[in-house]
């Protein structure tokens, strides 16, 4: 499936809009449900290779609609890419963690149930998703360590790249390795131990990883390496692999690799 077969389809349309920041990046989309919730909750992060100019979050309008459509609110941030002012380390990850924790002053408001919340990313996304269940893991002294970040219940990770040392070096990789050093920065001992989400492990937090067979932005190895050193770990991690797949499959609601995805949700949702 090719990105235009997404793309070019009419796209539906949020109910709200929040910003976080002053930026015209950092903001939050909500897709709302019918009737009087609470409404059961995920947290959406698009990918993009943490590059601005290749995506944002209407990119995964259509899969929040379809949630919206099966009673589940969607909290569909947007964050900083490498490419823009601020954004790289600490301001991605900052942003991704400041969106998320944002949550929590309207979910009254919105009639949004934050007991279990599931964060749902693809590629990029599908780091920053992960990275944000594993936040309360984060070395006591990094500038992003928080005292109190949003609960994740449940991560389902939509052919991410959690290991960012692995998708440093590895030359196949649809973004490339030139834009892991500049999410990462430079001018620290290790400029992964607050990054990359397999140096968090365990994270403690249930999560699913689902890939396509065929998938050429993510090499299918990166995904089955992280899922067995996460098991290794001790977390409860789940890999699927979809057969006849692709990257874009993973996004677009009408496809077997989106059912399994709307499936693990809805279970970590308790629904």
């Amino acid at each position: 499936m090719r990105w235009l077969a997404l793309t070019d389809r009419p796209r539906p349309a949020p109910d709200q809009m929040i910003a976080y920041g002053a930026d015209e990046y950092q903001k939050v989309d909500i897709w709302l449900p019918e009737g009087a919730g609470p409404h059961p909750v995920v947290v959406m992060v698009h990918g993009g290779c943490w590059t601005t100019s290749i995506a944002d979050r209407s990119l995964m309008n259509w899969i929040s609609a379809d949630l919206r459509d099966r009673g589940v609110a969607v909290w569909n941030i947007d964050y900083r890419g490498v490419d823009r002012a601020g954004g790289g380390y600490p301001g991605t990850f900052a942003d991704a963690a400041a969106a998320a924790d944002a949550l929590r002053d309207h979910a009254t408001r919105l009639k949004l149930d934050t007991r279990r919340v599931v964060a749902v990313g693809h590629s990029a996304g599908g780091h920053l998703a992960l990275w944000l269940a594993g936040r309360p893991r984060l070395p006591a002294g990094s500038p992003l360590a928080a005292r109190d970040p949003l609960p994740i219940a449940h991560v389902v990770s939509l052919g991410g790249l959690p290991d960012l040392e692995a998708t440093a070096t590895a030359s196949d990789n649809g973004c490339g390795t030139e834009v892991v050093g500049r999410l990462v920065g430079t001018g620290r001992a290790d400029p992964y131990a607050d990054t990359s989400v397999a140096r968090l492990l365990p994270l403690g937090v249930p999560h699913t990883q689902i890939v396509g067979l065929e998938d050429r932005i993510i090499p299918i190895r990166l995904p089955r390496a992280f899922d067995a050193a996460a098991r290794a770990a001790g977390d409860d991690a789940t890999l699927t692999v979809v057969p006849a797949t692709g990257h874009v499959e993973l996004v677009a609601p009408e496809t077997p690799a989106w059912a399994a995805a709307r499936t693990a949700i809805e279970k970590a949702l308790g629904r």
